[in-house]
């Protein structure tokens, strides 16, 4: 399966968008370093190296991952701040939450794990061969997978789940009509994008912009997100957004027909295909279950004073903060991944014994994307050492008309959303968390909000194939018209900034 499908025009697009990065990313260093600016020299050093970098972020006129490597390189070079110091971010712990949460990933998508739980909801009595049915609990199990594994892998898994079952509805048989309307399929496919997108915003796990967000708001703010913390927005964002997005889709794409014949046959089939629980399957799920656990064991042990009735104990407090540091998230996503080289996997063709996963292919996540979270780490801490962030937001204060807490969450939020369709959610999160915060400051305003909302809009490409790899897969489909995933896109963007806006304005205050 290909991700993408582009048309020749955008085909021409991508080209000449790398091309004009390529050409762009030196002029605009030349020129940001030559220009006058009233600002010191390792401020001035470092925003050449950032327009650079952004430069070629947008256009990918370079491999993401290598810009990564060469903007803190670029700033031990120019001498913005020594190398210990600019490569600090790449030793994040929260890098290694990545990465043991990228091993447990692969295990889940290695040994078809999430195909289990996709089919299994797929075959609910209650989902039956009702269309509207079956496209609430696809999304749904697509939306609550997406949650926990890369979205781009839950797209591309389900994406073949619900190809097959499109295939297999719209063929007509011995002559006769096919059994649902052409847009049906084109709802399924986009339900399939848009929830992988909206359910990697529930858990700090889902998606890359949260855990960037997460950090810069800790190393900025001082404000230490727990995992729990986190899903007391997620979770609400998630569920209001998929409750809209299936309302409109199930209406704008209907399957004509009351009931879609064949379409059970063709799940059980499919699900029992799968066999049995496998030896694989089961310390996967194991593993993942403790790692779960352990991401919520602080938030519970922070309730437990209230539920005992001993929030006024100082040293129940300190006991329980104790535990809860003990067990941060990137220690968590370690064991569990660490379980699975523990825990059995069943035997090899050739009878050996073997772990739920092995060294070699545990080594297959994607490094390159666990090098751009360091690189966008560095440049953001720098930002904010050298004091460039709270002069961008000092000059954006004054540039902009005055805006009070409201004003500048839906700022924020929108101008991430914005950016976010033409160019990574990564790169989106890495570029203006720190701006907003910078901003929010200089304003007098409580930054939390706005990076909350800059964060989660990060992840709120819906609108062009080219926003979101998400997008580029089901476009593929051939079942996509460009202009439909446009209109809807820009539908769920508008909807998903309010959304968003009016969570975190409830939900902020109670985080600190």
């Amino acid at each position: 399966m290909q991700p993408e499908a582009l048309s020749p025009l955008e085909q021409s697009f991508e080209r000449w968008r790398k091309r004009a990065g390529a050409v762009l990313a030196p002029a605009a260093f030349l020129a940001v370093l030559i220009a006058p600016l009233e600002i010191d020299g390792a401020q001035h050093r470092l925003a050449a190296v950032m327009a650079a970098v952004v430069v070629l972020w947008v256009s990918e006129a370079l491999p993401m991952p290598l810009t990564a490597l060469l903007g803190p390189s670029a700033c031990v070079v120019l001498q913005v701040a020594p190398a210990k110091e600019v490569f600090a971010p790449f030793a994040d712990p929260l890098i290694f939450l990545f990465i043991g949460s990228f091993i447990l990933a692969r295990a889940i998508f290695l040994h078809g794990l999430d195909k289990r739980v996709a089919y299994a909801a797929l075959s609910l009595e209650w989902v039956g061969a009702r269309p509207s049915r079956i496209l609430l609990v696809f999304g749904a199990a697509t939306a609550a997978i997406s949650a926990w594994i890369s979205n781009t892998a839950t797209t591309a898994m389900m994406f073949a789940i619900g190809l097959s079952l499109v295939r297999f509805l719209y063929q007509p048989r011995d002559g006769s009509a096919p059994l649902m309307h052409p847009r049906y399929a084109t709802g399924l496919m986009l339900m399939t994008s848009f929830s992988a997108s909206i359910g990697g915003l529930a858990t700090p796990v889902g998606t890359p912009p949260n855990l960037i967000g997460i950090s810069r708001i800790r190393d900025d703010l001082g404000v230490d997100l727990q995992f729990f913390d986190w899903c007391l927005i997620g979770v609400p964002v998630v569920l209001i957004m998929y409750a809209f997005l299936f309302g409109y889709l199930n209406f704008f794409c209907p399957a004509g027909v009351h009931e879609l014949a064949g379409s059970r046959e063709l799940i059980t089939r499919e699900r029992a295909a799968l066999g049995p629980w496998t030896t694989a399957q089961k310390s996967t799920l194991a593993a993942f279950i403790a790692t779960v656990c352990m991401w919520f064991a602080p938030g519970v042990i922070a309730l437990a004073p209230t539920v005992l009735g001993a929030a006024g104990d100082p040293q129940l407090q300190d006991k329980l903060s104790a535990v809860s540091r003990s067990l941060p998230e990137g220690v968590a996503a370690l064991i569990g991944a660490a379980l699975l080289f523990l825990l059995p996997g069943g035997r090899t063709e050739s009878g050996e014994k073997r772990a739920a996963i092995t060294w070699d292919e545990a080594v297959e996540i994607d490094w390159g994307v666990v090098l751009l979270y360091g690189g966008g780490f560095a440049m953001g801490v720098l930002a904010e050492k050298v004091g460039l962030a709270a002069t961008i937001g000092n000059q954006l204060t004054a540039w902009l008309p005055e805006m009070g807490p409201f004003g500048i969450l839906l700022a924020g939020t929108v101008i991430a959303v914005i950016t976010s369709e033409t160019t990574s959610n990564t790169a989106s999160a890495a570029l203006l968390t720190p701006l907003v915060i910078a901003f929010a400051r200089s304003a007098g305003v409580d930054p939390l909000p706005p990076a909350l909302g800059a964060t989660m809009g990060a992840s709120l490409g819906f609108m062009l194939p080219v926003s979101t790899p998400c997008n580029a897969i089901v476009y593929g489909s051939g079942m996509v018209p460009l202009t439909r995933m446009i209109r809807y896109g820009l539908l769920l963007d508008i909807v998903g900034v309010a959304v968003i806006v009016t969570v975190v304005s409830i939900v902020a205050p109670y985080l600190k």
